[in-house]
Parts: C-alpha cells; sequence; structure tokens
C-alpha cells in the first residue's frame, strides 16, 4: 500500500473517490483481483465517517469494536499490505465522468478505465447564527465522547430522528438535565428511543421548536427558539448543545453530471452502476436507506467484483 509517496503513473485500472469504510472495501477487492487503483482521500486521514463514531459498534458481522476509530484501525491493519495507491489531503477541482478523468486544485490529472463514488454523507449543519462561532466552545460533537464534558450541566439536543434521541439519553447519564428539541410534534426516531426519553426523569422534549440563534460570549449560554405554530420566540439558557438533524451525501461534485434523487444521494442499481458507463457509487453517497458499515463494505466488493468482469470482457 502507497501512501503520500505519490507514484508517477496517473493511468488506473479504478479510481476510488472517498477513503471510508466503503472505498477502502473496493481498494482491497482491486487488488484482490489485480486491479490497479488509486484512491483520492479529501481528509489528511483514511476513516471517513468511522472517525466521527463514538459509540460501540456491535452490528458489523465477525467484528465488535469500541467505537470508530477502533473499527477503522483494524480495517487498516487489514489493508496495510495490499498493492494500491493512496492520496490523500487532495481536493477535486474538477471531474469527467465521461472520460473518467479527474482533476486535483494541485494541477495532477489521472485517469481510469473505471470510477467509483465513496464519499459518504456530512452532518447537516442548521445553518444559523452562533453555530460556527460556538463549535467546541459549547457546541459538541458527541455524547458519547463528551458526556464529562456536560456533567452537571444544562444541555440542549437539537433534532428529532434516531441519533438526536440516543444521545439525550447517553448525556441525561451526566447532564443536570437535557433539553430534546424538535421542529415539529412528529418523530423520525424509533418508538423505543422515544418512550425511553419520555419516561427519563432529566429528559425535557420540547415540540415545533425551531432553533434561530445560539446566543454566547466567550461560550454558549442559550438558544433561541421560535415555535412552528405561533411564531413567539423564547430564550432557552444552556450550557451545551448537539446538533442532530441528519445528514447530506458529499454530492456537490456530481450535481448536473449524475443521476441523484431529491436529497442528492446517488442513483444505483443493484450492481452499485450509475446511469454513467463504468461509473459506480457506493457506501452513504448511495444508499439513504441502509446507511451501515456493513452495507458500505458490501457495496464496495459489489462494484469492484462487476468492474473487473466488464474489463475481462
Amino acid at each position: 500500500m502507497t501512501s503520500n509517496h505519490f507514484q508517477s503513473a496517473i493511468n488506473f485500472d479504478v479510481i476510488i473517490i472517498g477513503g471510508g469504510a466503503a472505498g477502502l472495501s473496493a481498494a482491497l477487492w482491486c487488488d484482490e483481483l489485480g486491479l490497479k487503483a488509486l484512491l483520492l482521500e479529501e481528509k489528511g486521514e483514511l476513516g471517513g465517517q468511522l472517525l466521527w463514531t463514538h459509540n460501540a459498534i456491535k452490528n458489523h458481522l465477525g467484528i465488535e469494536a469500541n467505537n470508530g476509530h477502533e473499527l477503522c484501525d483494524i480495517f487498516l491493519k487489514q489493508i496495510e499490505r495490499r498493492n494500491f495507491t493512496i492520496k490523500l489531503s487532495c481536493e477535486i477541482d474538477e471531474i469527467d465522468l465521461d472520460e473518467k478523468t479527474v482533476l486535483l486544485k494541485s494541477g495532477d490529472r489521472f485517469f481510469a478505465k473505471a470510477v467509483i463514488i465513496a464519499t459518504g454523507v456530512s452532518r447537516r449543519k442548521l445553518n444559523i447564527a452562533g453555530e460556527e462561532k460556538f463549535k467546541n466552545k459549547g457546541i459538541i460533537e458527541s455524547g458519547k465522547r463528551d458526556q464529562d464534558l456536560v456533567k452537571e450541566k444544562n444541555v440542549a439536543v437539537i433534532g428529532g430522528g434516531d441519533a438526536a434521541f440516543e444521545n439525550a439519553l447517553i448525556l441525561a447519564e451526566t447532564a443536570s438535565e437535557v433539553i430534546l428539541i424538535h421542529r415539529s410534534k412528529d418523530f423520525r426516531a424509533r418508538t423505543e428511543f422515544v418512550e425511553q426519553a419520555k419516561r427519563h426523569p432529566k429528559i425535557k422534549i420540547l415540540t415545533n421548536s425551531i432553533a434561530q440563534k445560539i446566543i454566547g460570549n466567550e461560550r454558549v449560554e442559550a438558544v433561541e427558539l421560535k415555535h412552528a405554530q405561533t411564531n413567539k420566540t423564547q430564550i432557552l439558557p444552556v450550557e451545551a448543545i448537539l446538533i442532530r438533524v441528519g445528514v447530506e451525501p458529499n454530492t456537490k461534485l456530481l450535481r448536473g453530471k449524475l443521476d441523484l434523487d431529491e436529497n442528492g444521494y446517488v442513483k444505483i442499481n443493484q450492481n452499485c452502476e450509475t446511469n454513467i458507463k463504468r461509473i459506480f457509487a457506493v457506501g452513504d453517497a448511495a444508499n439513504p436507506l441502509a446507511p451501515t458499515v456493513s452495507s458500505a463494505v458490501g457495496m464496495g466488493a459489489t462494484a469492484v467484483k462487476v468492474i473487473f468482469a466488464l474489463l475481462k470482457f
């Protein structure tokens, strides 16, 4: 496996864009089948969403891990003797899907016979005042990781899905009070999570409440809310905020070039093929209904097996 010491070759059988579980699986299978592969990763390290998964992972068949970092280390150890090329900290300037070429901001240009999109998803932001200002100054990243930071404090969790409720329950173990704020009266979360939260003595649920602004001086001190029906505002004093309002696919670069659904996810068939010949998409960027480590790994393998068959015949 070659890392930042990049090879001079610019022609590959497969270019893989994204170094999370799906991309790593695709790279492993390229080596397994003798395909010359280049893996491009925007960040300075491999792992993708595994790097911000702080809860235990117990549902990936064959491996259990205390968190995403641990599982990522297992994956990286497995591929370290595999033969494919990695380029980290690279930003794509342009991609020509018909010609199968990728141009980086650095000026490097790479060609391939097939391209695999494995760009994953990012956490959706509220895009309100104070969200960037108070990052790591009261806006926390993970209920599991940041439990000790909120000990005996009032915490707001914004969101209405599984992640919001799960994190509210985790934070309630140490916080004085957890206020779960959701913009409507209906929740996307599993009933079991909602019922647990409703029964918890330290969790309060505010529905029809829209976060308008995060307030504070040096750190978070409050959040301004607007009622969805009455438009009345209130200032809710809190010392920490966790935002869990879903995710969005990292597919901006592909808009207008590839068939995407209304939410920006890549449309694929059962073989992970897109509407453009020899362009594939794997992992969460193409799988809004089952975004798991297991499905990402399987999709990476599927795409490469199909590419191998296409290139062989």
